[in-house]
């Protein structure tokens, strides 16, 4: 049982005495747990209102915002059991139901969220065995968003270079707040959104996170400098659908919204692309240092990351998908966006 909706709209009036004519519009329910402000939420009501245009006005998405259906760690469930048709998933909360997409989440060397967000969509749109992974939870994926790459801002001393690293309390992000442990980062289990108050009150020294976040969240009123990491992103965050709702749908419907899904990677990489540009001139203005890594030890962060890499592989063998093969697909995925980014430019920079 789901709670998709049909409402019935009664025409005008043909004549005198004639009998008014129906027409159906299919409302789909879609959980959000984040709150309707930001570059996600831009994005997502683009998505909704991309559906509702390319569907004629046949298909309406109705956006719960704020959790008000569940929580992000109970997405996963709540969707395939319909409490909504659709919803926001972030793979990080469920590490072996959606260790597919996960993939997304790896210390990949790749910090370009347009790049990340077309490689992820193409290998989840052409994979077999990550879609019977998620029919086995009655989900279909329809589209992909990003956390973006993941920097690292601090108060006091910087981080210049990995030897910077070590003895400093760090909040940390999934695999890469495993790799900073290695080097020697006492972290501290923190949410992102509570990150100005320990930077504040001398609980955490750095911050990993992502560069629109430290603009959103003012975390430029509490670091003194800013590290590009230029390593890899959190990208395991999209749209996924009940598959007894998307199976119920016409193949017409079916293909508004995954059209739909494929475009968000394109405005969601133009949103967050400026905003993240936006956010790094904020921080400048507010006198907070910028610092690029250097170049030998991002190499050595990208070599401490390949055991994470590895535990992926092993995991998703685990669960009956070619990991390696999957991993191969998904470097030579960025590869290619990464060309078509290096000779074309961004889809929305070209005329």
């Amino acid at each position: 049982m789901n709670f998709r909706t049909c409402t019935l709209a009664l025409g005008v009036t043909m004549s005198l005495f004639g009998a008014a004519a129906a027409s159906a519009e299919t409302v789909l329910i879609h959980g959000e747990a984040g709150p309707n402000r930001g570059a996600r939420a831009v994005a997502l009501q683009w998505f909704a209102d991309e559906v509702g245009a390319k569907s004629g006005g046949d298909v309406k998405i109705d956006i719960q915002w704020g959790g008000a259906l569940y929580k992000a760690p109970a997405a996963v469930e709540s969707i395939g059991q319909g409490v909504s048709d659709l919803g926001t998933v972030i793979a990080v909360y469920f590490p072996q139901e959606m260790i597919g997409y996960g993939i997304a989440d790896l210390p990949v060397q790749n910090p370009d969220a347009w790049v990340g967000m077309r490689a992820t969509d193409e290998l989840m749109r052409n994979s077999d065995a990550i879609a019977a992974d998620l029919a086995e939870k009655n989900l279909v994926y329809i589209g992909t968003f990003t956390t973006s790459a993941v920097h690292i801002g601090c108060k006091g001393d910087a981080i210049r270079s990995i030897d910077d690293i070590a003895g400093k309390k760090v909040r940390g992000v999934g695999a890469y707040g495993k790799v900073f442990a290695e080097f020697g980062a006492n972290m501290v289990p923190m949410s992102i959104y509570k990150a100005y108050q320990g930077l504040d009150t001398g609980l955490l020294d750095c911050s990993q996170g992502y560069s629109y976040a430290v603009s959103a969240l003012k975390q430029q009123e509490v670091i003194n400098n800013y590290t590009l990491l230029n390593w890899g992103q959190v990208g395991g965050l999209g749209i996924f659908m009940n598959k007894d709702s998307f199976d119920g749908l016409s193949a017409d419907q079916q293909k508004v919204l995954l059209d739909a899904g494929l475009g968000m990677a394109d405005e969601f990489g133009r949103l967050i692309t400026a905003a993240n540009e936006a956010a790094i001139e904020k921080m400048k203005e507010a006198g907070v240092e910028v610092i690029e890594l250097p170049e030998a030890d991002l190499e050595k962060l990208k070599q401490s990351g390949e055991k994470f890499i590895g535990e992926w592989v092993e995991g998703a063998n685990g669960i009956g998908l070619d990991g390696a093969a999957l991993m191969t697909e998904y470097r030579a995925l960025i590869a290619k966006y990464t060309q078509e980014r290096d000779e074309k430019g961004y889809p929305w920079t070209r005329n």
